[in-house]
C-alpha cells in the first residue's frame, strides 16, 4: 500500500512560503491513517520542508524544453521504482495525460484547487471527458468548482461516482478565543482588485476614522498592482508565515474576504471562521461554502462593506454571535477531511465501498437484474429471482428490481429487433439515477459484457455479480450454451454464483465462482405437509414450455422415460405427475394447491446427476414439508442425513423406498418435518442473499454457511 502525491511544479512544500495546495497536503497527510504510506513529490529551492516524507525533484534547466514535462517525466521514473497503489495529482490536470500515456493502468486521483475551466488539461469538454476516463477520482475543493468542471458535459457525468467534493480544512479553535478578541479587522490575501482589496482599502479608512479604537491588520503583498492604503490604525504587515497568520486570526474580531473574482474556495474565510472571527465575505465562487455563519455581501462596493463593518462594530451581541457560531458550527477540520480522503483510498485499495468489513454489511443499494416475469400475470411469480430479491430486502437493503426480459419484450421494434439496445440504454439511465452499490445479474443474457464494463468505468465503486441456475452437466441439456452464458460475463463481474458445485466444473476460475443452493423463502414455502394426511404418494412436475405456459409439441427428455418406468415399477403407489404424457404443467396457486396433497416429491433434474446441482424444484418439495426423493450422486448427503432426505442409488432402490415410506406415516412425516426445518434454517433466501453480497464485496465477516466450503 503506497500513495504518491505529486504537487504542482515549483509548489513550495515548506513552512517558509507555502501555497494553499502544500498546506492542504501537509495538514491532511499528517492526520491520515496512511501517513506512513504517503510520499509527497515536489520541486522547490527552499531548504526547510514540512516534516513528512518528501522527495524533492531537482531539475537542470535545459534550453528549448518544457520544465513541466521534465518534472513529470522524472516523477514517472521515480514512480516506476516505487510502484504506488495510488497517484494523487494536485491542481495540474495536464499531468494526468502525461502519466496515463506512459502507464494507462495507473490509478490516478486528481485534486482541483482552482477553476477547472482556467487550467490546461481541463478547459475543453473533451479534456474533461478524457480526465473522467483516466482518473479513478476527481476531487474538488467546492461544489462551485465541480459545477464548473461539469459545464457542457452530458447528464450521465453529472452524478458520476468519480466526482467528489473535499473542502479545504483548518484547525478548529476553542470558543474561549472569543473572550480574548481584540478590536482588530483583518484582511489576508493578495492586495489586488481580484481579492477586492481596492474596495477594502477605501472602506476601512472610513470605518477607522469613525471608530478610532479599532485597528486593521493587513497581511499579504502584490508586486503587479499598487493600491495605496494609509491610515495610522492600519498595519500593512506584508507576507507572514502561516502560523503567524493563524495567531492573528485568534485575536481578530472581524475578518474580511471580499473577493471580486469567482474564488473556487477561499482559505482566508475558512481559517478566520475556525478561529472565531465574525467573517464578512462576498457571494463569489465557492466562498459561501467556506463558512457556516457569515455576513455575505451580494453586491461588493465601498458603501456595503463599510455598512457591514460598522454594524458588527456597533452591535456587540451580533458580532459575538457570529464569532461563537463560527467556531461552534465549524466542521471542516483537518481530521474530518483527512478521513474523507482515506475513505476513498480504502474503497479503491480494498475494493469495498462504504462498509464495515468485520461486522454486518451496512444498508446498500442493489440493482437486481433478472426476469421478474411481470408480463405473465403472476404465473411465474414464485421463482428464484424473487426469492433472492426477498432475501436482499429482509437484510435491510434498498433493492430496485430491473426485469430485463419484460423491458426487452415491451421495447423491441424494427429498429431494435431484439430490444437489446433499448434494454442496455435503459440500464445506463437507471444506474445514473439509482447509483447502485451492487449490480446483481440473474440470467440477464441481453445485458452485454461491454455494457457491464462501461458501467464499471463510469461507477468504479460498484460491485457486480451474476447468479446462474441452469444445469451444467456435460451430458445435460444445452451444456455448451449454458457454459457460454456464464463465461460471457465472467471476466466483467466480481463474483459468479452457481447451483452446481464449482469443483465439478473445469471451465471456470474457482477463486471467483461460488456454490449457492436454491433458496427457500418463508413467504413462498408455507405448507407443512408433514402435519396432515395426504392422498398422493409421489408428486412430480416438469415443464419445457415455461414462458409459453404449455408443453412444447413433440419435445421430450430423459426424465419422462425415468418417471414412466418408475410408475410401472411401483404399481401400488399413487403418482401425481404433470408435464408428462400430454398432461399440461401447472403453475402458481394451482401448483401449491396440488402439491399440498402429496407425501413425497421427486427431485429429478435433467441429465446426469452432478455435484450439488438441483433445479429449484427442491425448494418447493422440501420447503413445503414433503419427503424429498433425490439421487445420491448429487452429493446432498454433504448437507442432509437419511432422516432429512431420501437418497436413492438407482430406479429400483427408489421404487423400494417409495413403497416403504408410503406405508409408514411416521417415517414420512419425520422426513418431511426434519427436511423442512433444516432447509428453511440453513438454505433460506436471507442467508443465500447475505452470502451473495459478502462474496460480491469480498467481505469476510467470519459467518459460517452450511454449503460454503
Amino acid at each position: 500500500m503506497k500513495i504518491s502525491i505529486l504537487l504542482p511544479y515549483k509548489e513550495n512544500f515548506s513552512p517558509t512560503y507555502p501555497g494553499a495546495v502544500s498546506l492542504f497536503v501537509y495538514e491532511t497527510s499528517k492526520k491520515s491513517a496512511f501517513k506512513k504510506n504517503i510520499t509527497v513529490y515536489g520541486s522547490t529551492n527552499l531548504k526547510k520542508k514540512f516534516p513528512i516524507k518528501y522527495k524533492n525533484i531537482s531539475l537542470v534547466n535545459i534550453p528549448l524544453t518544457s520544465q513541466t514535462k521534465n518534472y513529470v517525466n522524472k516523477f514517472i521514473k521515480l514512480e516506476k521504482k516505487r510502484n504506488s497503489s495510488i497517484i494523487e495529482i494536485h491542481n495540474r490536470p495536464s499531468y494526468v495525460k502525461i502519466i496515463s500515456s506512459k502507464d494507462s493502468k495507473k490509478i490516478i486521483s486528481l485534486y482541483f484547487h482552482n477553476d477547472p475551466l482556467s487550467m490546461d488539461g481541463s478547459k475543453s469538454i473533451n479534456d474533461r471527458k478524457l480526465l473522467l476516463k483516466q482518473c479513478y477520482k476527481i476531487i474538488f475543493n467546492s461544489n462551485w468548482s465541480k459545477k464548473r468542471f461539469l459545464q457542457g458535459l452530458e447528464n450521465k457525468f453529472v452524478n458520476s461516482n468519480k466526482l467528489a467534493v473535499f473542502y479545504q480544512s483548518a484547525e478548529k479553535g476553542s470558543t474561549k478565543l472569543i473572550q480574548n478578541k481584540k478590536k482588530w479587522i483583518t484582511f489576508v490575501g493578495k492586495l489586488n482588485k481580484a481579492k477586492g482589496y481596492d474596495v477594502f482599502s477605501k472602506a476601512i479608512v472610513r470605518v477607522l476614522n469613525k471608530n478610532t479604537e479599532w485597528k486593521a491588520k493587513i497581511i499579504g503583498d502584490e508586486k503587479r498592482e499598487k493600491i495605496k492604503l494609509s491610515h495610522k490604525n492600519a498595519d500593512i504587515l506584508g507576507f507572514k508565515k502561516h502560523e503567524e497568520v493563524i495567531n492573528i486570526f485568534k485575536k481578530t474580531s472581524i475578518a474580511v474576504a471580499c473577493s471580486r473574482w469567482e474564488e473556487p474556495f477561499g482559505r482566508t474565510s475558512l481559517e478566520a471562521s475556525a478561529n472565531g472571527c465574525a467573517v464578512i465575505i462576498t457571494n463569489r465562487g465557492g466562498l459561501p461554502e467556506t463558512v457556516t455563519n457569515a455576513k455575505i455581501l451580494k453586491n461588493l462596493n465601498v458603501k456595503n462593506l463599510e455598512k457591514s463593518l460598522n454594524e458588527l462594530i456597533n452591535k456587540d451581541n451580533l458580532r459575538k454571535k457570529f464569532q461563537y457560531l463560527s467556531i461552534k458550527n465549524f466542521y471542516l477540520t483537518h481530521k474530518f477531511i483527512s478521513n474523507l480522503i482515506d475513505n476513498y483510498r480504502s474503497e479503491k485499495i480494498n475494493k469495498i465501498p462504504y462498509f464495515n468489513t468485520k461486522k454486518k454489511v451496512n444498508s446498500l443499494r442493489i440493482l437486481h437484474i433478472t426476469n421478474f416475469n411481470e408480463r405473465l400475470d403472476g404465473r411465474l411469480f414464485f421463482n428464484t429471482g424473487r426469492r433472492i430479491n426477498n432475501g436482499f430486502i429482509r437484510l435491510g437493503h434498498s433493492v430496485l428490481g430491473f426485469s430485463d426480459r419484460d423491458i426487452q419484450k415491451y421495447y423491441k421494434s424494427f429498429q431494435d429487433f431484439k430490444g437489446a439496445k433499448t434494454l442496455n440504454d435503459k440500464l445506463k439511465k437507471t444506474c445514473y439515477n439509482y447509483k447502485p452499490d451492487i449490480i446483481m445479474l440473474g440470467h440477464a443474457d441481453l445485458i452485454s459484457s461491454e455494457q457491464i464494463n462501461e458501467l464499471r468505468s463510469d461507477y468504479p465503486n460498484v460491485r457486480i455479480g451474476q447468479w446462474f441456475l441452469d444445469p451444467l452437466n456435460k451430458k445435460g441439456p444445452d451444456f455448451e450454451r449454458n457454459k457460454d452464458r456464464i463465461l460471457n460475463k465472467i471476466n466483467s463481474v466480481d463474483a459468479t454464483f452457481l447451483t452446481t458445485s464449482p469443483s465439478a466444473l473445469n471451465f471456470i476460475p474457482k477463486d471467483k465462482c461460488f456454490y449457492i443452493p436454491n433458496p427457500a423463502d418463508k413467504s413462498f414455502e408455507t405448507l407443512n405437509n408433514f402435519n396432515k394426511s395426504c392422498n398422493v404418494d409421489v408428486f412430480f412436475a416438469l415443464s419445457h414450455g415455461v414462458h409459453r405456459g404449455v408443453l412444447k409439441s413433440g419435445k421430450t427428455d430423459d426424465r419422462v422415460n425415468f418417471v414412466n418406468k418408475l410408475i410401472n415399477l411401483t404399481p401400488n403407489a399413487k403418482f401425481d405427475v404433470y408435464g408428462i404424457n400430454n398432461i399440461q404443467p401447472i403453475w402458481a396457486d394451482h401448483y401449491f394447491k396440488t402439491i399440498a396433497n402429496a407425501k413425497m416429491g421427486l427431485n429429478l433434474s435433467r441429465g446426469d446427476a452432478i455435484k450439488y446441482y438441483s433445479s429449484d424444484r427442491i425448494t418447493q418439495i422440501v420447503g413445503n414439508g414433503l419427503a424429498c426423493l433425490i439421487d445420491e450422486k448429487t452429493q446432498y448427503r454433504d448437507f442432509f442425513n437419511d432422516k432429512e432426505m431420501v437418497f436413492y442409488r438407482n430406479i429400483n432402490d427408489l421404487s423400494e423406498k417409495i413403497i416403504r415410506i408410503s406405508n409408514d406415516e411416521k417415517l414420512r412425516k419425520t422426513l418431511g418435518k426434519n427436511g423442512k426445518e433444516k432447509y428453511m434454517k440453513y438454505f433460506n433466501s436471507t442467508l443465500v442473499a447475505e452470502f451473495i453480497i459478502n462474496k460480491t464485496l469480498n467481505v469476510n465477516n467470519q459467518k459460517k454457511f452450511l454449503w460454503s466450503k
